[in-house]
This record gives C-alpha cells, structure tokens and sequence, in this order.
C-alpha cells in the first residue's frame, strides 16, 4: 500500500498566521493609486473588448492611460525621492 502525501507547505502557504507584515502593507498602500489607475484602464478595454469603440469609449481609455502614466510618474518620483541621500532632490 502506498501512502498519498500532500505538499504540506502548498497546504498551509495561506494560512492565518501568514499575515504580510508593517512593510508589506505600506509598500500596497504607496502603490494603491497606481493600482487603481490600472484596474480602471483594464475595465474601459474589458468595455470594447467585444464592440466597436465609440468616440466616448476612446476618450474613457485615453483618460485611463493618462491617470496610469501620472501615477507610475509620482511613485517612480516618489521612490526615487526617498533614496536619494541626505534629502536632496
């Protein structure tokens, strides 16, 4: 007779006491912006995805990639801002 083993680490990576940490949460919270800019451009390509784009469509997606760019821009800055030695911009 041959035993059947789970993975136990696959089983258990998701468990209660694998909380992200202080820094984890903070890292999601500088991002979130950006993620939200992404979500709203997906869900205006997701709208077209089986239609002709109208031009209101194509203004919705064109605002959506401009909100994505701003806030790559502003956390790229951002980031950058925090690792320069001595605060100097």
């Amino acid at each position: 007779m041959e035993h059947i083993v789970t993975v136990q680490d696959a089983v258990t990576a998701f468990a209660d006491w694998a909380e992200p940490t202080d820094a984890e949460l903070d890292a999601i919270e500088r991002e979130m912006p950006l993620i939200l800019a992404d979500v709203d451009l997906v869900d205006a390509q997701i709208v077209v995805l089986d239609r002709t784009p109208t031009e209101l469509d194509t203004q919705r997606i064109r605002r959506a990639r401009r909100r994505l760019l701003a806030a790559r821009r502003a956390l790229a800055n951002r980031t950058a801002s925090a690792s320069l030695p001595g605060g100097a911009a």
